[in-house]
């Protein structure tokens, strides 16, 4: 891939105390380094530290106008106004851009779009066809789905204006980012990039975007240039902090890899990072490792264009400039091998360009009432990329991620999203299929979704739609649907390029307010997305029941028998991830009444604990009802349980679990 740019090298392999190699990068015609608006944009990654042209950035969304949690569902907010045509979803004078459509729920219905004050619309296009890849110029990757959510990042231009009509009577959620430039920037309107060279282009951006994994290096370095490849192994005692990379030259850095990431992973967050620019005694970029690189809790998980792991190694690929020097240290809070590759090239940084920054920031627990703060500074800049790690403290509860996120930028509100999972450009929490695993997509994802855990995160890396300012940036994020009323541990990095030092403190804290919190008790809720291991062979059924019960709605398991199974007392098995090995009190809670057996735990075929017998006259919630002790091992568990009798005066041999509850014991 990204043969444009790399020139044939005789690489090294492997890392060696010392090593280097390097790459030429052939010069593209697409653009000159004076900047890049519009599809160039998505090509020449070598200009992202560039300030930015736009006087203005900003989105269209569905979010609730009266501070409420209506961010799309009936749709009363989800235009700018009404015309014969149709909803007016965006209207702008330019020149301008837009750079993201988002959407969790795209539908047949045709969008027009008008440019330039045009009578008829240059573009009619089915939302859903934005986002599928089945129709030029809209290809995959630079459009595309999964998480949950459906993006589309071809940059769609205009030189005087633009209208975004959709031709229904109603939609749901949306989001639709922009910017503005002054009347003097080269834009042209968009086309369909039907030409040639724009085809080409198409093709180059695809190629970059499907690169996930790969070393891109080479395209985060101007044309022209040299990358050289300095590989270094380093042991790091414990308590010590050890230089892994020293440049004494001005340059500019295009590539970081760390490995190997099973070495660098675990839970404490014991091995940090940091990254000085030009003598500066502080750190720009400062992070424990994993975070750094898009982990989830202490596991490698993340795999985008920018930043991830793949191969047991860790990447960053962000073109950093730097005046005259450029070190990177390691700091370990036990002893370490760590293996390091630096990609780098002598062209300094330019008066338009920033420096590259990361903030690490915990808010354990966040303030009732005050949204979470991903950064806040003043000065020039643009935001490109930023991770979460939400962690509640609920079990079973992810409504913290209800939350919207909001952007101001030189003090005007220019951003307001409508939920969390939609900022990642995800969508549907705990649905299976969709907000509900790991999921990498090229510049954005889910780190992570465990709802028994109350725990969930994602990542986004903004090319095209950087947030850019020229005074300040205030980026924050909601916990809760509104109000933030639920306390949480939120974990957030944002990678951004600033003119000066960002102004928001961001030294890293000590090693005991790093480390993961996994929670005590745990919560898995079978009427929702708890997995199935297995049932009886036969004569059985289960069904997921939803209904309002003691003036609450309910989900439950409802789990009928009848006759014998094959092997004995019928079963239904659940497969449940705990977070950390050791021994848990597992407890049952269910709609107890005259059509319960009695249950009992058991593993391998021997009876655990006490059989509880959940029959009574009536329907009534059982609370919480202890089966056994048991020990578990760290990841997933089969927790099997058996409808070992049935009362006399009950009816039908079943159970309606709402609950499996595992609290922590030693």
């Amino acid at each position: 891939m990204l043969s444009r740019w790399i020139g044939y090298v005789v690489i090294c392999l492997g890392f060696v105390a010392c090593d280097t190699s390097s790459v030429d990068v052939e010069t593209p015609d697409d653009v000159t380094q004076s900047g890049a608006i519009g599809l160039s944009e998505l090509t020449r990654l070598d200009l992202l530290p560039q300030f930015k042209r736009s006087i203005r950035v900003g989105s269209f969304s569905s979010y609730d106008r009266t501070g409420g949690n209506d961010d799309g569902f009936s749709g009363d907010y989800s235009f700018i106004r009404k015309d014969d045509e149709g909803l007016v979803l965006a209207e702008l004078d330019g020149p301008g851009a837009i750079y993201r459509i988002w959407t969790p729920m795209p539908t047949d219905d045709v969008f027009a779009f008008y440019f330039d004050g045009e009578a008829e619309p240059r573009l009619e296009i089915p939302f859903r066809q934005l986002f599928t890849g089945e129709r030029q110029p809209f290809i995959a990757p630079i459009v595309g789905y999964g998480a949950g959510g459906f993006y589309c990042y071809l940059p769609i231009t205009f030189e005087r204006s633009i209208k975004i009509v959709a031709r229904t009577d109603s939609i749901q959620f949306y989001q639709m980012n922009f910017a503005i430039y002054p009347d003097d920037a080269d834009v042209t309107t968009f086309d369909g990039y039907d030409s040639a060279e724009s085809r080409e282009q198409l093709a180059l951006a695809a190629d970059l975007l499907g690169s996930a994994g790969d070393n891109i290096s080479a395209a985060m370095a101007p044309p022209g240039s040299t990358v050289t490849t300095e590989r270094r192994s380093l042991p790091i005692g414990a308590g010590e902090t050890a230089t892994l990379f020293d440049l004494a030259e001005p340059g500019r850095i295009v590539g970081l890899r760390l490995g190997p990431a099973s070495a660098l992973a675990g839970k404490p967050r014991d091995v940090v990072v940091r990254i000085y620019w030009d003598d500066d005694p502080e750190a720009a970029v400062v992070s424990p490792v994993g975070d750094l690189f898009g982990y989830s809790w202490g596991e490698p998980a993340m795999r985008s264009v920018m930043a991830g792991t793949a191969d047991d190694t860790s990447y960053l690929y962000f073109p950093m400039p730097y005046d005259r020097n450029a070190r990177i240290e390691v700091s370990s809070e036990r002893a370490i091998d760590v293996q390091g590759e630096l990609d780098w090239t002598n062209v300094a940084r330019s008066s338009d360009e920033g420096r590259f920054y990361a903030l690490w920031r915990r808010e354990n627990p966040t303030s009732v009432g005050e949204t979470f703060t991903f950064i806040d500074t003043e000065g020039r800049g643009h935001i490109v990329g930023a991770t979460l790690q939400a962690q509640g403290f609920a079990p079973a509860q992810t409504g913290f991620f209800e939350g919207d996120d909001q952007a101001t930028l030189d003090g005007v509100l220019s951003i307001h999203g409508t939920g969390s999972e939609d900022f990642f450009n995800g969508g549907w929490y705990n649905v299976t299929g969709r907000w509900m695993s790991r999921v990498s997509l090229p510049l954005s994802g889910c780190l992570d979704y465990k709802n028994p855990l109350g725990r969930t995160g994602g990542y986004r890396f903004m090319l095209t739609d950087a947030y850019a300012f020229d005074q300040s940036a205030l980026v924050t994020i909601e916990h809760s649907p509104t109000e933030n009323s639920f306390a949480t541990d939120y974990v957030g990095v944002t990678y951004l390029y600033s003119e000066e030092r960002p102004t928001m403190p961001f030294a890293i804290p000590p090693a005991a307010e790093r480390r993961v919190v996994d929670p005590e008790r745990i919560v898995f809720r079978p009427g929702w997305s708890v997995p199935v291991d297995s049932f009886s062979f036969r004569n059985m059924t289960v069904t997921k029941i939803q209904e309002e019960f003691e003036g609450e709605n309910t989900r439950y398991l409802k789990v009928r028998a009848e006759g014998d199974d094959m092997f004995g007392p019928h079963s239904v098995g659940f497969r449940c991830e705990l977070p950390e090995a050791g021994t848990y009190a597992v407890s049952i809670e269910a709609i107890a009444g005259p059509e319960q057996a009695s249950v009992q735990v058991y593993r391998n075929e021997k009876a655990e604990g006490e059989s509880v017998d959940l029959y009574r006259p009536a329907r009534m919630m059982s609370g919480l009802v202890p089966l056994a002790e048991l020990d578990f091992i760290e990841g997933e568990n089969v927790v099997l349980l058996k409808l070992v009798d049935k009362n006399a005066s009950s009816a039908v041999l079943g159970l309606d679990i709402t609950a499996l509850t595992f609290e922590r014991v030693r």
